[in-house]
């Protein structure tokens, strides 16, 4: 038993001595590529995620107009309704129902004014949003391609 357990902890011996001569040497040069490599992937992610972005963007700008000439012309007609309706009641002042419909055709363009209004300010961030994350593409392939490969 005493010859197995000497035999075991000189095995054990000669592993641990041997061990760190086996172990693989890392240059600092190779970690400088790796963390270089490492720093491309981050940025090509970026730029990949940012491109996707913008062309989810791009076709939500489509919609985003004709929803605003859509809006506008809503707006349009019902100001215009809403003009006769106070025209109408300009000449009979006192009749009850043309009252209430200029005070509905008022509301109604109001209301109509107010999405026009909302379409067009989302139409405008829509497009801020565009040309940020354009910028934002160039400088991500700027810094790219000062990278070295």
């Amino acid at each position: 038993m005493k010859i197995q357990t000497i035999r075991t902890l000189a095995l054990l011996g000669f592993l641990a001595i041997t061990m760190p001569s086996m172990a693989q040497v890392v240059s600092k040069d190779s970690l400088n590529i790796l963390k270089e490599q490492k720093e491309t992937i981050k940025i090509s992610k970026e730029l990949n995620d940012r491109k996707l972005e913008l062309a989810k963007l791009e076709n939500e700008l489509e919609n985003a107009t004709r929803e605003v000439e859509k809006t506008a012309e809503q707006a349009q007609r019902s100001a215009d309704d809403n003009k006769k309706n106070a025209e109408k009641l300009g000449d009979d002042p006192q009749d009850k129902k043309l009252a209430r419909r200029a005070d509905k055709s008022a509301s109604g363009a109001q209301k109509d004014a107010k999405k026009a209004r909302k379409a067009s300010d989302h139409l405008d961030d829509l497009r801020k949003d565009i040309e940020s994350l354009k910028r934002k593409i160039a400088d991500d392939e700027a810094k790219l391609a000062d990278l070295p490969h």
